[in-house]
């Protein structure tokens, strides 16, 4: 197994993706929308409510971008021990309830942790009839066991966290099905489903999609400090650094700086599951 250090900048092609008002909505009744009181979130998890217009939560760009499903050529690397290490993506323009975009994407840097390396890649998706620019995302994965090949290891330039208590602390359970649900979005990985292949990866059991997890922050973070209005959330980065497990309790420690909240998310015994994270935020929605 190896890593090709030449891939920077290669492309893992292009691909179109579309939606529908079904699938906005079973994404955000997989994140959670809903759960604690039906009629809260009828913006997004119902399209026929009198009086409301259905909406879709800024964090679902992530699963559009990632249902392309394009993995540019890495070299021959053991995706067993590939983990999703940081996340982050800017709406350009608000998500429609349906629509159809290009997406492309590239490997943007290769960095020696030593244990690991750890692979940045940038992808856009533009609207497929306009050619508007509608999403960029940058992600980042570590690949275990491919460090040491002498590259420079730069320091992690993701935001410094406030030392002062959190503004706001905001908390949501997860259902024991959490990953069931959330898997129907796209993400079939057995690893949040299937016990055996859980336990080959170290697991007693399932884990949390690390994009659930994210997708649950970005719902919390939406309704505190964007008025619940999807149009006002710019940008949203953060780190993961540990699994959550169906049915715990994730708690949400926000900071509010000038347009920017920055964000930590816990899991019920206290542990980190999401760090260094920092929300962008308009100050009006887009018209």
């Amino acid at each position: 197994m190896a890593l090709d250090l030449n891939a920077v900048g290669r492309s893992g092609g292009t691909a179109e993706v579309s939606w529908t008002h079904r699938d906005a909505l079973l994404y955000a009744i997989g994140v959670g929308a809903g759960q604690d009181d039906a009629l809260q979130e009828l913006a997004f998890t119902t399209e026929n409510s009198a009086g409301v217009s259905q909406r879709v939560l800024p964090t679902y760009a992530v699963v559009i971008v990632q249902n392309a499903g394009l993995r540019p050529d890495l070299g021959t690397i053991d995706r067993t021990k590939v983990v999703h290490a940081e996340q982050a993506f800017e709406v350009h323009s608000p998500l429609p309830v349906e629509g159809r975009v290009r997406v492309t994407n590239r490997v943007t840097a290769i960095e020696d942790k030593g244990s690991g390396a750890l692979v940045r890649t940038e992808a856009q998706a533009v609207d497929a009839l306009s050619g508007e620019l509608l999403i960029t995302c940058a992600s980042a994965a570590f690949l275990r066991g491919e460090g040491g090949f002498g590259g420079d290891r730069k320091p992690g330039q993701s935001a410094s966290m406030p030392e002062r208590a959190a503004d706001a602390v905001l908390t949501a359970g997860t259902r024991p099905d959490q990953a069931l649900l959330y898997r129907l979005s796209g993400d079939r990985n057995p690893l949040h489903s299937d016990p055996t292949f859980a336990a080959k990866g170290g697991f007693p059991r399932p884990i949390l999609h690390g994009l659930c997890t994210y997708g649950i922050t970005g719902r919390l973070l939406l309704h505190a400090f964007c008025g619940s209005d999807p149009d006002r959330m710019r940008s949203m980065s953060a780190r993961f650094t540990r699994p959550v497990m169906p049915g715990e309790t994730l708690s949400v420690h926000a900071w509010q700086e000038a347009g920017d909240v920055r964000f930590r998310t816990f899991d019920g015994a206290g542990e980190i599951v999401i760090d260094h994270g920092l929300m962008k935020v308009r100050q009006e929605a887009q018209q």
